[in-house]
């Protein structure tokens, strides 16, 4: 039990924001007796173990522990392994991912760069002898061979460590085989780069060449005798990696998918199943066209299954496509306004659901995660549900006001369920809606809870959470505000799950009224509420006034004091505010913000402002270091503190530096916090820690407010 003596920052950070302990990343065998995942033994133990959940009688046992297995050794991360983390946000330890065989019974996985296999029935794991350091071990679904990647080749071994080969090896420093490129990782959800055939005789292996790529280097200017490390970074408007896909089997032979690369150069998407033939799902780099294909496994050949169009963007989902049984197509698109669930040719759903994710498609029907559509009768502000879709309708399966998400297989489906009420997750085993199980959750108690209020504010109905500090009274007069967004796109904040708003309470309790809002461009809502920040990311700039102006007249704030806060696209929206509207906000902590535009990658930027070179103009108009907020009177400008770590290689330091050095020829007066060796995530925990208490003080000195 974690003492009450121990204060909310130092807790937040020694828990990674209180994931460590919670499980993780389920697997249902198809027979549905065993239920698979990952946990670590506690609330602040960072290393994961393999663990099995038996639904037969509720108990729950270790498949693999990398104490064990590593006879108390220290783990080593290759530089290989650190970024694929850095990619996943993975910040924990020990077996962070894992892959099994078609039946559930043997699992592989990497662990300080060597491959292990676990007998999941007999709770036994061992080492392969194989050259390291390894990636993405999966196992071929008749368990007899684990594919793997090391040193950029694509291998094969038998399980019982025999027959170590090279399937596909790389022709150059700049080619790899069966793993992800940059931009499939950081922004597609695609981490992966083989695939075994269901019949375990052949593999789809992608071949990335990065050699067009243009090289950055990351350096470590706290430890000036570090060369710094050379990364292949696509920004905006600049070549992509090369992405080519090969049918491989297992003597080594191969045949080359053939579709448009010229037209349709990214890579999207690649499902495997014994319900039909491989189903690709390419894009075109606009990403206002796409692609479904199905791949001939004898030529190579691919044939067109589906096209879709978007005179905005098109977006990818988790889960699709994918094959229902009878051969008929399963995608998410946007239709009538609606983001809907289509089998074949026919819509499933309609506007009152906007579909998520695909979950699990079944013999009879298909599980899918959805938030309330606009033709919902009720909001459900910040509610995420699990629904059962067939051809007669469409059932929710979660039960209660929260956010729930679900693994099926077997006639068994893990329920994983957050709510307001209560803090962590919930995890149940339901067979046929009932409960026969449940997965213990080792995560740690916070030391405060978060007392939010759901609601929506403005014309636009923007959802919203608002907390104030813990026993506030109507007695305490108005208070300073501050809003705390990401407020862009695939950053949902403002979600019906105690945890998330945690470190909004603890800014609450520091004397504000922290408010959180989710204006056009973030998920969950509409196709349009989405793609409404096309070309204009400001947008999400108007979105916070109007929300915080129409929650004054219900809460009480302080509308003279001012501040906001973000990381990420978050820090990009705090420095947009200061620069752009100091009538309504007084101070900023910018947090690894986005300045530049030309400077971030070519999937998520291109996707939302168009080609730089063809739009020079709509680059200009969302940048920082070029904004007229810039060159504002004295009197109107606002204190910011920039943050930002010197080894993030997704947003670079780059970006703070460009816009500090704008700050300083304008004659403006701002903060800049480096963070030596952190990169987009802060897992450090003194440095996480700090970060909390350092943004209070700076937000209590440049709002006037005692310190």
């Amino acid at each position: 039990m974690t003492s009450q003596k121990l204060s909310f920052p130092r807790q937040h950070a020694r828990t990674q924001r209180f994931t460590l302990g919670a499980p993780r990343s389920f697997t249902v065998s198809p027979d549905g007796t065993r239920v698979i995942f990952l946990r670590s033994s506690s609330g602040t133990d960072r290393t994961n173990r393999l663990m099995v959940l038996d639904t037969r009688t509720g108990e729950e046992s270790v498949a693999a522990d990398p104490g064990a297995l590593l006879g108390g050794s220290a783990e080593r991360l290759s530089p290989q392994e650190r970024a694929r983390r850095e990619r996943t946000r993975e910040g924990s330890a020990g077996i962070v991912g894992y892959a099994v065989d078609a039946a559930a019974e043997l699992a592989a996985f990497a662990l300080s760069g060597t491959v292990y296999v676990a007998e999941l029935g007999a709770g036994t794991a061992r080492a392969l002898p194989v050259t390291g350091p390894v990636l993405d071990p999966r196992p071929s679904p008749d368990g007899r061979h684990i594919a793997y990647v090391a040193g950029g080749a694509l291998r094969i071994v038998g399980v019982d460590g025999e027959g170590d080969r090279a399937l596909a090896e790389p022709e150059d420093e700049h080619t790899t085989y069966g793993l992800a490129e940059f931009v499939a990782a950081e922004e597609m959800g695609r981490h992966r780069g083989f695939w075994w055939s269901p019949d375990s005789d052949r593999l789809l292996v992608a071949r990335a060449d990065d050699g067009a790529v243009r090289r950055w280097w990351i350096a470590d200017p706290a430890n000036p005798g570090s060369r710094p490390a050379e990364i292949a970074y696509p920004a905006a408007g600049t070549p992509d990696a090369e992405v080519r896909l090969f049918l491989t089997v297992l003597d080594g032979a191969r045949t080359e998918v053939v579709w448009d690369r010229t037209r349709f150069p990214y890579l999207a998407r690649v499902h495997w199943s014994s319900a039909g033939a491989p189903l690709l799902l390419v894009q075109a780099r606009d990403q206002r066209g796409q692609l479904y294909l199905a791949v001939d496994t004898e030529t190579g050949a691919t044939r067109t299954v589906h096209v879709d169009e978007d005179p905005v963007w098109l977006e990818l989902f988790a889960g699709v496509p994918a094959w229902a049984p009878g051969g008929r197509l399963v995608r998410i698109t946007d239709e009538g306004g609606a983001r809907v669930l289509s089998v074949g040719d026919r819509p499933l759903t309609g506007d009152r659901l906007h579909i998520q994710a695909v979950l699990d498609v079944g013999e009879s029907d298909i599980l899918v995660s959805a938030t309330a559509g606009e033709g919902a009768t009720d909001p459900e502000t910040g509610q995420s549900h699990v629904y059962r879709v067939d051809e007669l309708g469409v059932e929710r399966v979660s039960e209660g006001p929260g956010v729930h998400t679900a693994v099926r297989a077997g006639g068994v489906t893990v329920m994983v369920s957050s709510s307001l009420e209560h803090p962590g997750t919930a995890v149940r085993i339901l067979r046929d809606g009932e409960r026969i199980a449940t997965v213990a959750n080792h995560a740690e108690e916070p030391v405060l809870s978060a007392g939010v209020r759901l609601t929506e504010g403005g014309a636009r109905r923007i959802p919203c959470a608002v907390l104030l500090p813990t026993g506030y009274t109507e007695g305490d007069g108005p208070l300073p505000v501050l809003m705390d967004p990401y407020g862009g796109p695939h950053g949902r904040r403002v979600v019906a799950a105690h945890n998330a708003h945690l470190t909004s309470q603890w800014f609450a309790d520091q004397g504000f009224a922290v408010i959180t809002a989710d204006g056009r461009g973030t998920p969950g809502r509409s196709p349009g509420w989405e793609k409404a920040v096309r070309d204009d990311f400001t947008l999400s700039l108007d979105d916070q006034v109007e929300a915080l102006h129409a929650l004054a007249g219900r809460f009480p704030l302080d509308l003279t004091k001012v501040a906001v806060r973000g990381w990420s696209y978050g820090g990009y929206l705090s420095a947009l505010a200061v620069l752009r509207r100091p009538d309504v906000f007084h101070a900023a902590v910018v947090g690894a913000p986005v300045t530049d535009w030309r400077l971030y990658d070519t999937h998520y930027t291109e996707r939302y402002l168009g080609d730089p070179a063809e739009q020079p103009e709509v680059y200009a108009a969302n940048s920082l270091v070029t904004d007229e907020g810039l060159s504002r009177p004295a009197d109107e400008v606002r204190p910011m503190m920039i943050v930002h770590g010197l080894a993030d290689d997704n947003v670079v330091v780059a970006h703070a530096l460009r816009l500090s050095s704008a700050l300083l020829a304008a004659g403006r007066p701002h903060e800049v916090l480096p963070l030596s060796g952190v990169t987009h995530m802060t897992p450090q925990e003194q440095v996480a820690e700090n970060l909390l208490l350092l943004q209070v003080d700076f937000l209590r000195r440049s709002l006037g407010l005692p310190r």
